[in-house]
């Protein structure tokens, strides 16, 4: 599957979404620009030694990254959401869209998506939100979990 983060902000999540990713065969996508430096150590201590071991493409907008994950279906998780992402029959290469943890996705981004298209994590009425990290988890285990766990040993 391919985990898309548009334009993160905590190199804290974005460290353990490549660890996540890693232990799941995902391929990570990253929308510039980052809120904070590629090199940075809080990034590189939260994905420990994952980095090599994680497929990671860096995009310079979202519409280089839409068009490099043309032939796949996408899903974007967002609070907006109606269906959950336990109603959905994923496939091995669907594309999961996060947006940043302070803002979520751009207006002009989620209007781009079909109702179908967008997905909720289900909580509780008086939260507002899930870590983006625990976000990705959730997500993306279900989707290899459909899959029967694909590439295990």
């Amino acid at each position: 599957m391919n985990v898309v983060l548009y334009q993160p902000e905590i190199p804290q999540n974005t460290g353990n979404i490549i660890r996540i990713c890693a232990n799941t065969g995902a391929k990570l996508h990253l929308i510039k620009p980052f809120g904070f430096e590629w090199n940075d150590k809080r990034l590189r201590r939260a994905g420990l030694d994952y980095h090599e071991l994680t497929l990671v493409t860096l995009y310079e907008s979202f519409q280089d990254c839409q068009a490099a994950l043309a032939d796949t279906r996408w899903f974007a998780l967002t609070t907006k959401a109606r269906r959950s992402y336990a109603e959905i029959s994923f496939l091995p290469n669907d594309t999961l869209l996060f947006g940043q943890e302070t803002k979520g996705l751009p207006l002009s981004i989620a209007e781009s998506l079909t109702e179908e298209q967008k997905l909720r994590i289900p909580m509780q009425e008086t939260s507002r939100s899930i870590n983006l990290a625990n976000s990705v988890a959730v997500t993306l285990y279900e989707g290899w979990r459909q899959q029967n766990f694909d590439g295990l040993l």
